[in-house]
């Protein structure tokens, strides 16, 4: 029987962090996850606790990203309970209101660019220095609008921050190739969480209706991603892997069928008032 793995999730507490921890728990692998405060990771491991098979366990522990002490005494924690971490997905990241960058708050500016990029900086030096001293594991980042350098209106700092990311996970590959941990990407798509629901109100009507389309056409639910991102990280054993769920063939696949075939009920959440 193989060892059990041990993965850690930032932002585990909700969304698409969420879901992967819950699928990984799913295939009896110990989880670790945290969120910014302590009620957060109270809630997300009574729900996730559940879900743990063939002995796995689900762990957790406040952790501001942004603040490189915290990371590393994350780390320390996953160390403490389990030994091993096989796994690091630096999943914890912010979405800006759809406004162009000139009405955004300047702390939502701050925000968003230091989750996004330190935050994900942070947690890769720290698996990268443990992982390497335990001779194994493997690091995924999350890709995310704009990482293809693709523009849309009101998304210029949250695609400035994926494109950075972007580049900053091709050169983590290059700068690892030949040591003992596998680096690689995670792109999810467009998914349905609260996160992406939260400018229904702010946007202008016109806005939001071609939002709700496009949404509707190509964004999918956390519990139909999830299993499929969590089972190739599971299998994958590549450096430089990108483990995309929207590859550019499906998502013109999926606006192409929707000429024919209607979508605009896919998700009735998206037509609230």
């Amino acid at each position: 029987m193989a060892a059990q793995k041990t993965a850690v999730v930032t932002g585990g507490t909700r969304g698409i962090g969420h879901g992967l921890a819950q699928e990984f728990l799913n295939r009896g692998v110990n989880v670790v996850i945290c969120g910014r405060s302590q009620g957060a990771v109270d809630n997300a491991l009574t729900e996730l606790n559940p879900h743990a098979i063939d002995g796995a366990r689900v762990v957790g522990t406040p952790c501001d990203v942004t603040q490189y002490d915290q990371v590393e005494a994350l780390w320390g924690f996953a160390k403490k309970e389990f030994g091993t971490i096989d796994i690091w997905i630096n999943n914890a990241g912010m979405s800006n209101t759809r406004f162009p960058i000139g009405r955004l708050p300047q702390d939502e500016v701050d925000a968003v660019t230091a989750v996004n990029l330190i935050g994900t900086m942070n947690g890769a030096q720290v698996a990268l220095k443990g992982m390497t001293e335990q001779g194994q594991g493997a690091l995924y980042n999350f890709e995310g609008f704009g990482s293809n350098g693709m523009k849309q209106f009101g998304m210029s700092l949250y695609g400035c921050t994926k494109f950075g990311l972007t580049y900053f996970t091709k050169s983590l590959i290059k700068e690892t190739k030949g040591s003992p941990v596998i680096v690689g990407y995670m792109s999810p798509g467009i998914v349905i969480t609260d996160l992406s629901m939260r400018d229904r109100g702010k946007m202008a009507p016109e806005r939001w209706e071609y939002v709700r389309k496009v949404f509707n056409i190509i964004a999918d639910r956390v519990e139909t991603v999830t299993p499929w991102l969590v089972e190739n990280v599971l299998a994958n054993n590549k450096h430089g892997t990108r483990i995309a769920w929207l590859t550019g063939r499906k998502a013109a696949g999926r606006f192409i069928k929707s000429r024919f075939v209607s979508t605009k009920n896919r998700f009735p959440e998206l037509n609230l008032e």
